[in-house]
């Protein structure tokens, strides 16, 4: 298995007809769950809407449809100077940003904890002088600092966070910082309008459970503060598309509610609701 596959760790290869049994007896117990806690409160107002960045999801380099989403808000709100944040990428084979900086000619900054990935990065951008790598360990503390180092703008044109813990901590510590759009991986363990938030641990490595990062509603809030309006997530339940404000009339897109963009986490081949690992685990609200 891949190691530049987070969370798809689930069982590759099973043609058999016995994998649809087990996919359903592992899935139902869950889905029954979400829908218990969801009950009636999905807002069914602009279904339309709600699916608008859903029709364009398609992969190159990226690994929930997030090129295609990606290019078509862009395509809507203008290139820009093409730069881009990006960190959580591993060795940048897989992440959101790669066919951007490939095929598109976008520049930026990707930050990496691994010392391995991190070189590999390095050497797969060493012709390009408008493309840094950082090897940082990312924190609430340090984020604001390195971006200030490696002499990001105020207002990149993209950020994607997905470090698979302290995402909302993070994004909210680079309050000073205007992307015109964020990605941000969201915990779809909890549906709207559950608003749950790990709780803040600098030293935080995830353990292939449930507990990490923060639910849907809780970065839709969170992004209301620092003027951003949640547009959509990807089909799987796993990233949160946000536009800057000031973007969304261009855009021609409409912001939508929680209930409105939530997609159910699918995790691997399979689709699980939960990734593998130590098993299903979420936290409990408090």
């Amino acid at each position: 298995m891949r190691a530049d596959e987070p969370k798809a760790i689930a069982l590759r290869g099973w043609q058999i007809p016995a994998s649809r049994l087990l996919r359903w007896s592992l899935v139902y117990p869950f889905k029954l769950r979400q829908r218990l806690r969801a009950g009636s409160r999905t807002d069914a107002t602009a279904p339309d809407a709600a699916r608008q960045l859903e029709p364009v999801q398609a992969n190159v380099s990226s690994q929930q449809g997030e090129d295609a989403m990606l290019r078509e808000i862009f395509y809507r709100i203008g290139r820009g100077r093409r730069y881009f944040v990006e960190f959580g990428v591993e060795d940048g084979s897989v992440c959101n940003t790669a066919l951007l900086a490939s095929r598109y000619g976008w520049g930026g900054l990707y930050i990496e904890a691994d010392a391995r990935d991190a070189a590999t990065l390095r050497k797969r951008w060493a012709h390009r002088s408008d493309i840094a790598v950082r090897q940082e360990f990312v924190t609430a503390e340090n984020i604001a600092g390195i971006f200030a180092q490696a002499g990001v703008p105020e207002e990149p044109d993209l950020l994607s966070i997905d470090i698979d813990g302290n995402d909302y901590w993070v994004w909210k510590a680079l309050a000073g910082y205007r992307p015109r759009a964020v990605v941000i991986e969201y915990n779809a363990a909890y549906p709207p309008p559950y608003r749950w938030i790990m709780a803040y641990n600098p030293n935080h490595r995830w353990d292939r459970t449930s507990y990490f990062g923060a639910s849907l509603s809780a970065l839709a809030e969170l992004g209301t503060r620092l003027g951003y309006a949640l547009i959509g997530t990807d089909g799987n339940g796993l990233n949160a598309f946000f536009l800057r404000r000031d973007q969304l009339p261009e855009s021609g897109l409409v912001e939508l509610s929680p209930e409105q963009a939530y997609h159910p986490p699918r995790y691997g081949a399979l689709r699980l609701p939960f990734p593998l690992g130590r098993g299903p685990f979420v936290a409990e609200d408090d």
